[in-house]
């Protein structure tokens, strides 16, 4: 829906509540309790990418940050604060990183170009493009490879969950599990990458091994 102004969202927020309340005379006084969902989501800004949609789950079922190209960086404490409170306070069970193909933030990540105040944010990404450069450059398609890049994202922003503190105890408690996803617009589905958390845990947790 594209509102016209400001007003309209606010009609339209009250025609909202009286469907909900219509539905069930409950229903705010249940959403107003304590959440506990079991999935923590980490996903990409896109306005496109609608993670309730996507995983047709209800207010209160995922504990949800996105940011641009679904990176998790070891310098943003948005993200670390994020992660320690959906862990250690929600006690969520699941760990998802999911991109989604056509993402903006790859695409300009791929080509040089000065991006400005985005080019520190973006180095993260050409950082994940340097580890794959050969496997990259060797897909012949521009689009193939774009999508290509984002599914290895996906995977390195998953290995970067494992190595802050937060995610490592909760994997040595055996508490959580990490799973990193792509959205496909063109066609609606939802794909599996099958990341294994136990295997990448234990070729990098030599180096990475914060207990």
């Amino acid at each position: 829906m594209a509102y016209k102004n400001i007003k309209e969202i606010f009609d339209h927020n009250e025609r909202w509540i009286e469907e909900q309340l219509a539905a069930d005379p409950e229903y705010f006084v249940k959403l107003s309790k304590r959440q506990k969902p079991r999935y923590l989501f980490i996903g990409c800004s896109d306005s496109r990418v609608s993670t309730e949609a996507v995983m047709f789950a209800k207010p209160g079922d995922v504990f949800i940050h996105r940011n641009i190209a679904n990176v998790v960086a070891n310098n943003d404490l948005n993200m670390l604060s994020v992660i320690n409170y959906a862990v250690n306070h929600i006690k969520v069970k699941h760990l998802v990183v999911c991109g989604h193909y056509g993402c903006g933030g790859v695409k300009t990540a791929i080509t040089a170009s000065d991006e400005g105040l985005l080019n520190p944010w973006l180095r993260n990404i050409r950082d994940v493009y340097r580890l794959h450069k050969d496997e990259l450059n060797s897909i012949q398609s521009i689009n193939e490879r774009y999508d290509r890049l984002v599914e290895l994202n996906v995977i390195e922003q998953c290995i970067n969950l494992i190595k802050t503190r937060d995610v490592q105890k909760a994997l040595l408690e055996k508490r959580i599990s990490i799973h990193g996803w792509v959205f496909d617009m063109r066609t609606g589905k939802l794909i599996d990458l099958k990341f294994n958390t136990k295997k990448v845990a234990r070729e990098i947790l030599d180096i990475y091994n914060i207990f």
